[in-house]
């Protein structure tokens, strides 16, 4: 049975862990409404180049002038970005991200060319199996689109020279503050959007249909990184937020419960010790 000096001692390192985790649960907060901000701000833009390219595609698709990118080939060698945190502490996100890739991997027989993105990333590829050779960490939580276009210069890099025959990107979707999904999304080759091959345009493209393509895929394949990565930043944010906040909730709910525990055994010392005297007078007076 511990003793009251053994609670007491208990309660404050509890109290002082608390203090950590709600002051990493106020700082997350104060991020994540930024982050979050960035990630709605982006994405009509997102949306809508990611329409017009897939539309814009579809009309010069299979033509002499058409973009390396648009090229379909036989698939030997996928490449795989995996965006994930550069720290821990954000609850159930890197498991679930984990699963996600796992099962990606072990649902394809070709052989996987990984790119990492953040620390836990590596983690994340090396318990699959894969060793990147290429990764970027240290990105910070308040990016712009030209920490990203290394990533995105290096997958049209790859993918022109032939080294891979298709890129997908893994990363944890913001859905809410407390909801984070898992997804992996193919961005590489463009998906043609059929419904728009062969019909009429309500645009008319100068100097040509081709040359307006060919700047919009590159600013497309910059876009869908960048704005992968704003997402996986507000996943973890909004990840670490809530696991903080739980963490110091944990902590406050145990700490009473050992007060409890510690007042309890000071009364039954005081009763003891008020049963040892009352026995000593008893004795005395006999």
């Amino acid at each position: 049975m511990p003793s009251v000096r053994d609670i007491k001692r208990r309660i404050r390192s509890i109290e002082n862990t608390g203090q950590v985790t709600n002051a990493m649960a106020l700082i997350a907060a104060s991020k994540m409404a930024r982050a979050q901000n960035a990630v709605q701000s982006s994405r009509p833009y997102e949306e809508k180049i990611t329409s017009v390219v897939t539309s814009l595609s579809a009309q010069v698709s299979g033509g002499e002038n058409s973009h390396p990118l648009l090229e379909e080939r036989e698939v030997t060698k996928i490449g795989l970005v995996v965006i994930g945190p550069d720290r821990g502490l954000c609850g159930g996100l890197i498991s679930n991200l984990n699963r996600n890739v796992a099962s990606f991997i072990n649902g394809v027989e070709h052989e996987i060319i990984p790119i990492a993105v953040g620390r836990k990333s590596r983690d994340v590829l090396s318990r699959c199996g894969l060793n990147p050779e290429n990764s970027f960490s240290d990105l910070g939580d308040r990016i712009e689109k030209s920490d990203t276009e290394p990533i995105s210069k290096l997958l049209m890099e790859q993918y022109e020279s032939r080294e891979i025959d298709t890129m997908y990107v893994a990363y944890s979707k913001f859905v809410s503050t407390t909801t984070q999904e898992p997804v992996v999304e193919k961005i590489i080759p463009l998906q043609v959007d059929e419904s728009h091959s062969g019909g009429t345009s309500d645009y008319i493209y100068e100097p040509s249909t081709e040359m307006v393509l060919g700047g919009l895929i590159p600013r497309y394949v910059d876009m869908k990184v960048f704005h992968a990565v704003q997402e996986a930043i507000a996943s973890e944010l909004s990840a670490r937020m809530v696991a903080m906040r739980n963490a110091t909730d944990n902590a406050k709910s145990l700490g009473d419960d050992l007060t409890v525990v510690m007042n309890k055994l000071r009364q039954d010392s005081i009763t003891n010790e008020l049963l040892d005297l009352v026995g000593g007078q008893a004795a005395l007076e006999q």
